[in-house]
C-alpha cells in the first residue's frame, strides 16, 4: 500500500514570528520511483495529493495565513493553483518547471492574476535570472549550498526586493549562520522548534485566561467549559496539576487530570487562583512566538491523543497520551529544564521517558508525532508500522486534529463575551 501524507510546517522570520507555511506533500508509489515514467508518476502523486488535500476542509484550515505549495509543470497548465485563493497561497516551482518551455508565460500568468511565485534552490542560471521579474519568494537550501554561493544569491535578491527563505534548518549552526546572512525567513525542524526567548513561567494565553475568568465568576460554573478552557492551555493545566498535588490538599493519591484537579480545589479555591493569575501576570503577556508554542503543544495533545485509537500495545490511556503532547512544549514556555518541571507534577514514567529519553512505545508514538510535523517520510512509515498504526489514516488523522485544533483555538483567543482586558476584576476583591 502507498503512503500518503500532508504536513503543514511554519516559516518563521528572525523573531519566530510565522511569515506562512508551507505544505509538504509525500505520495510514495514503489514500483514507479524511477524511471522513464517518472514525471508522469510524481505529477499523478502530486495531484493525487492535492486533492486529498482540498477534500480536507481546506477552507477551515488554510485561513488567514500564507501557505507554499509546490507545483509541477502539468498541475500549473491545469490550472490547478487556481483551487485556491490567491491571497494565501504561494505557486512554488523548481527546475523541472523552469526548464519547461512554457515556464516563462504560466509563471508571468499567474503573476498577472495576482499569485505570489517561489522557487526552491535557486541557481545561478540564465533560466532563474530571467524569472527573477516574476518571482516573491528565493528558497535556499542551507543544507548543501556553500556559505559564498548563498550570501551572493541574497544579496542579488535583495537589491530587487525579493524575499529570501532559507530552508533544511535542522540544526543551531545553520540557524545562526541564516541570521547572520540576514535572510528573511527560515524553514526546518530547528526553526519550528526554536524561540527566541523563555517566557516567564507564568505565561498564559491571554484571550483563553479571560474566558477561564468569565467561566469562573459564573453563578452556577460549568465545570466542563472550565476543564475545556484549561486543558487547551499547557501553563494552566501545569499550574493546576501542580496546585492539586501540593500539600496544601494533603493528598491521598496523585491528581492526574485536569477534572480531578477541579474537583481537588474545589470552586472557590479555582477561582482563588485565577485571581492570583490575574494579578501577577497581568503586565506580562505571551508573546507571538510562546503562543505559537502553546498552539503546538495543542496540536501535538489532540495528534498524540488520536493515534491512541489505533495503537497497538501502547501502555498508556488517551488522557495521558494527550497530557504527553501537551506537556512537550512546557520548557519553551517555562524557564526550567523539562526533567525539573515534569518532577514537579504527577505524570505517568511511561510519558516521562518520552518526553525525556524517547524511551519505549510511549516515546515511539511521541516520535511519530515529531516525525510528521518534519515531514520526516521514512520514519513516519517506519514508527507507524511499529505501532500497528495504518498509514493511511494518518494525514485524516492530523488534518482532522488541526481543524479541531484551529476551530478551538479561534474561539478561545476572540475576545471573552462581557469581559475586556481593563474590565478584569481587581485581585483584591473577594472572589468567593
Amino acid at each position: 500500500m502507498s503512503s500518503k501524507y500532508i504536513v503543514r510546517q511554519p516559516i518563521k522570520d528572525k523573531d519566530s514570528h510565522i511569515v506562512g507555511y508551507e505544505i509538504q506533500y509525500h505520495g510514495e508509489n514503489h514500483a514507479f520511483s524511477s524511471g522513464p515514467n517518472q514525471q508522469q508518476t510524481t505529477d499523478f502523486a502530486a495531484a493525487d495529493t492535492i486533492y486529498n488535500f482540498l477534500t480536507l476542509n481546506t477552507d477551515k484550515l488554510l485561513r488567514g495565513a500564507l501557505h507554499f505549495m509546490t507545483f509541477t509543470t502539468t498541475l500549473l497548465m491545469k490550472k490547478t493553483p487556481r483551487l485556491f485563493d490567491k491571497d494565501e497561497l504561494v505557486i512554488q516551482i523548481d527546475d523541472s518547471v523552469i526548464i519547461h518551455p512554457l515556464a516563462m508565460h504560466m509563471i508571468r500568468q499567474y503573476t498577472k492574476e495576482g499569485y505570489k511565485i517561489a522557487v526552491n534552490e535557486f541557481q545561478f542560471a540564465p533560466r532563474y535570472l530571467a524569472m527573477l521579474d516574476s518571482i516573491d519568494y528565493i528558497k535556499l537550501n542551507f543544507q548543501n549550498t556553500q556559505e559564498l554561493t548563498l550570501k551572493n544569491i541574497i544579496e542579488i535578491a535583495h537589491s530587487m526586493n525579493k524575499q529570501c527563505i532559507a530552508v533544511g534548518i535542522d540544526r543551531d549552526e545553520l540557524y545562526q549562520r541564516a541570521l547572520k546572512l540576514k535572510v528573511d525567513a527560515m524553514e526546518g525542524p530547528f526553526v519550528a522548534e526554536k524561540l527566541t526567548q523563555k517566557t516567564h513561567s507564568s505565561g498564559y494565553l491571554q484571550s483563553n485566561f479571560f474566558r477561564l475568568m468569565v467561566a469562573v465568576m459564573q453563578d452556577e460554573p460549568d465545570v466542563e467549559e472550565i476543564e475545556r478552557i484549561i486543558s487547551v492551555d499547557a501553563t494552566l493545566t501545569y499550574g493546576l496539576l501542580k496546585i492539586a498535588n501540593s500539600r496544601y490538599f494533603s493528598l491521598r493519591s496523585r491528581v492526574t487530570s485536569v477534572r480531578q484537579a477541579i474537583m481537588t480545589v474545589g470552586l472557590n479555591e479555582l477561582k482563588q487562583w485565577v485571581y492570583l493569575l490575574s494579578a501577577s501576570n497581568a503586565e506580562n503577556p505571551m508573546d507571538e512566538g510562546a503562543e505559537e508554542f502553546l498552539r503546538l503543544s495543542f496540536m501535538r495533545a489532540n495528534f498524540c491523543s488520536s493515534l491512541m485509537n489505533y495503537a497497538k500495545d501502547v501502555p498508556i490511556s488517551k488522557p495521558e497520551a494527550y497530557l504527553m503532547g501537551m506537556f512537550s512544549t512546557l520548557n519553551y514556555l517555562i524557564d526550567a529544564p523539562l526533567d525539573e518541571i515534569l518532577a514537579q507534577i504527577p505524570v505517568c514514567e511511561e510519558v516521562k521517558d518520552a518526553l525525556l529519553h524517547h524511551a519505549g512505545r510511549c516515546g515511539m508514538l511521541y516520535d511519530l508525532a515529531l516525525c510528521y510535523e518534519r515531514a520526516d517520510w521514512a520514519q513516519i512509515d517506519r514508527l507507524a508500522d511499529e505501532l500497528g498504526i495504518p498509514t493511511n489514516l494518518l494525514t485524516s488523522l492530523y488534518f482532522s486534529c488541526m481543524e479541531e485544533v484551529n476551530r478551538i483555538w479561534n474561539e478561545l483567543t476572540q475576545q471573552a463575551p462581557g469581559l475586556a482586558p481593563e474590565d478584569q476584576p481587581a485581585p483584591e476583591e473577594n472572589p468567593s
